[in-house]
């Protein structure tokens, strides 16, 4: 077998073929391209003859914790080749994170160049033109004054459908300064932060606690080259009204450059806050070329480390499976561009929403708006978005996500503490980036005597166990990189200590045990999903905690002592086993043991094959979870592509190739919208982050999945698929090679050692499937 690699020449054009090209400029913003790099997000687009884009940070919360944007730029040309332009192109080069824009008409041309700097929050715009052209460029804010946030708006922020008295997004500080445009955000001392603490009864730890939005700063300087202040302007793009600040060249040139120079701190003082901004604001060439090759080569990296090319010579007459491969990269560029954030990308449109109401029509709300929160997190929702990392080895871009978590382990800590008196750290399903549950769903509305610790809301009671998955992420650092993870394990420990101290503390409050007559903890009232509550030893829970403390008893020696093992291989003893019913005379996975009612379409019963990894291929037990996907009735009642649903990633699991091919083809088809990988809104907002990345780990299942040392390879991939592809495996590894006209080429697993353990599944049927075991592995040449 030839094992050689594709050269990059080859991954690089196959790459460009995938770069947005428009040669009509857009109507509006929802017609827009992303672009980013580092932790800053931009939408691009050109409309009537002007070049505009939105920009965005991680990490930029006011005090009612929305996710504000920093503005909106609008470049103006004199004389102005974009206004009914003879040629138009407006390109997004992926392998250069650049949006370049050209424009032709009379005898004028000219092109603008936008791109940001990953390594410092910078974004630089260049324009060069065939003749002298004049730059005006305007800083415009919805921001200029104070505006009250009324009804559906306050989706936007903490407050959600439960305002506490009115609310006012406060107005920013904008002005020339040093000739170009200061503009900054200012939170206060007080905010939704100390409201909500007092809501959930937590003000005499008050001070303890992670607090993230007071007197947090945000903003930036905007200026060029040969630049002045060019006076105010004002005006209202769709629904909401706007102030702008210009500036222009002083004279006429062939080459300018502009740059915005962004910075956030948490500090009392503006001083210091600006004593933070001013270092960064250097326009000199030599150094802003150096930023960029800098930056092109963090992006040649990137690109290079991991890639998914799906019928790269475009066989098919039917482009649907080439434009799953291309989703699936245009998602990860977007995910690329907060490599370095403060914050993890939010499932609900990351860096990159718009103007509500080309959402949803209903909501006419400024630029700022996206539903589901800004600063709060839906973790059954987050964890999708950052599974797919890890077969593309993106282990920096986890950093972010595992940083929060991490920020939020002493607040976690003394919730258990202060509203059951034991140990152990509780995380809720939608959480507050201070760690504490959204106050909206808490319920400003609770019978007095109810239990301050748990959320009155009937989706959200007792959905305990997502943070689970985080620390499954956490672990499989240490699998995949061989780094040190120390970091990690008081975190993962203490999320497990909370449920078996949890359950029993509840057990002792309704009789005399603590345990079950088989010593095993009773964990009730419990949840799966937010689908089946009030539920009995639910299976996603159980299935949870085993795979995890598993897992960390599996850890290489020195990350447990004697007494850790010992303590979490009896919890391991503790735990129920997981639940199995009969219907129709077929033997499945269950919800749970018993559960009241069914709040929601999710599919926790299939939660046991993914991501708990318990059932699957060449594993025992695959007819139960076989039973589970096609004779469950919930289960077919809720199947579907959109969202957050995860059908296309159990049938890859389960090695069903048509199935997941057929569920893996809609979740990566074409958004609708002029981006193709702006999907949504699904359940959430556009673009749908959770929808990628469902959509990516299914296209990733179905073509490599792994189990402790072994790696199963085109477990569910069509075998009239061609593909090319370099995906990352436990223990340092990768896989890369290409699938062409049904047969295997250039095959390389990294380090060569690794070959034996790879396992060719391609054209298997189900029933061969159900043969395999993972002790025995047919030809990988096969």
């Amino acid at each position: 077998m030839l094992c050689t690699v594709f050269p990059v020449a080859v991954v690089a054009q196959d790459l460009a073929f995938y770069n947005p090209v428009w040669e009509s400029p857009s109507q509006n913003a929802s017609e827009s391209l992303p672009l980013g790099g580092g932790d800053i997000g931009m939408n691009v687009w050109v409309e009537d003859g002007a070049v505009y884009f939105y920009f965005s940070r991680s990490g930029t919360f006011d005090e009612h914790n929305t996710l504000l944007k920093l503005g909106r730029v609008r470049l103006e040309l004199d004389p102005n080749p974009f206004i009914n332009p003879e040629t138009f192109r407006q390109e997004l080069l992926l392998r250069e994170s650049t949006v370049k824009i050209t424009g032709h008409n009379e005898g004028q041309k000219a092109e603008i160049e936008i791109w940001a700097d990953v390594y410092q929050p910078i974004i630089h715009v260049e324009v060069d033109s065939d003749s002298p052209m004049e730059l005006t460029a305007v800083y415009e804010s919805w921001r200029h004054k104070d505006r009250p946030v009324k009804g559906k708006a306050n989706q936007a922020n903490s407050y959600k459908w439960a305002p506490q008295g009115e609310v006012i997004a406060r107005a920013d500080h904008i002005g020339f300064e040093e000739n170009g445009v200061l503009f900054y955000h200012n939170n206060p001392e007080k905010t939704v932060f100390d409201v909500v603490a007092e809501q959930q009864q937590l003000d005499a730890v008050k001070d303890e606690m992670f607090n993230p939005l007071a007197y947090l700063k945000f903003g930036g300087w905007m200026g060029g080259t040969d630049m002045i202040p060019a006076g105010n302007t004002d005006g209202t793009y769709q629904d909401t009204d706007y102030k702008g600040w210009k500036i222009r060249s002083k004279q006429a040139n062939t080459s300018q450059h502009l740059g915005i120079f962004l910075h956030t701190e948490q500090t009392q003082e503006i001083e210091r806050w600006q004593d933070g901004l001013w270092p960064l604001i250097n326009l000199e060439p030599d150094l802003v070329e150096k930023s960029k090759e800098l930056s092109r080569e963090w992006w040649r990296n990137f690109w290079d480390r991991s890639y998914l090319i799906t019928d790269p010579s475009r066989t098919h007459a039917n482009d649907s499976i080439w434009a799953a491969g291309r989703n699936y990269q245009l998602f990860r560029y977007m995910l690329g561009c907060n490599a370095y954030g403060t914050y993890p990308t939010k499932f609900n449109g990351g860096l990159f929403t718009v103007d509500p109401v080309y959402t949803d029509s209903t909501l006419r709300f400024t630029p700022d708006h996206r539903n589901w929160g800004g600063g709060t997190t839906t973790a059954m929702n987050q964890r999708l978005v950052h599974f797919p990392m890890l077969k593309t080895g993106d282990f920096e871009m986890l950093k972010p996500q595992f940083d929060f978590y991490l920020r939020l382990l002493k607040t976690a800590e003394l919730r258990t503490k202060t509203y059951w008196d034991h140990e152990g750290a509780v995380f809720s399903e939608q959480l507050e980036n201070f760690g504490l549950p959204n106050p909206a769903e808490y319920s400003w509305n609770r019978p007095e005597h109810f239990d301050p610790g748990v959320e009155y809301n009937a989706w959200l009671e007792y959905q305990w166990d997502t943070v689970l998955e985080f620390c499954l992420m956490m672990l499989e650092v240490d699998r995949y990189t061989g780094e040190d993870i120390r970091a990690y394990i008081p975190f993962v420990e203490s999320c497990l200590r909370f449920f078996d101290e949890h359950y029993q503390y509840r057990a002792r409050r309704r009789g005399t045990k603590s345990l079950d007559e088989n010593g095993h903890l009773v964990i009730y009232p419990g949840t799966a999903n937010e689908t089946y509550k009030m539920a009995y030893n639910a299976n996603t829970t159980i299935s949870a905690l085993k795979t995890i403390t598993s897992r960390l008893l599996e850890l290489p020696d020195g990350y447990l002592d004697g007494d850790q093992v010992k303590h979490w291989e009896g919890f391991l003893r503790r735990l129920p086993p997981l639940n199995l019913r009969e219907i129709e005379g077929k033997t499945m996975l269950a919800p749970a043991k018993l559960w009241e009612r069914v709040n929601n379409t999710e599919t926790p019963q299939l939660y046991p094959v993914y991501p708990w990894g318990i059932y699957g291929l060449g594993r025992p037990g695959l007819d139960l979870a076989l039973n589970t996907w096609y004779h469950d009735p919930d289960a077919l009642k809720f199947r579907s592509h959109v969202g957050w649903k995860q059908d296309n990633i159990f049938a890859a699991r389960l090695g069903l190739t048509e199935q997941a091919a057929a569920f893996t083809l809609k979740k990566l088809a074409d958004s609708g919208r002029r981006f193709p990988a702006f999907w949504g809104p699904g359940f959430d907002w556009v673009p749908d982050h959770n929808w990628g990345g469902a959509g990516m780990i299914g296209l990733q299942e179905m073509l490599m999945q792994t189990h402790g040392r072994k790696i199963l390879l085109f477990p569910a991939w069509p075998k009239d698929w061609d593909v090319r592809f370099r995906l990352h495996a436990p223990y340092q590894t990768i896989v890369e090679g290409e699938l062409k006209g049904g047969s295997i080429k250039n095959l390389k697993i990294t380090p060569g050692s690794r070959k034996d353990d790879v396992i060719n599944l391609l054209g298997m049927d189900i029933d061969e499937k159900k043969k395999l075991r993972l002790d025995s592995k047919p030809s990988v040449e096969k």
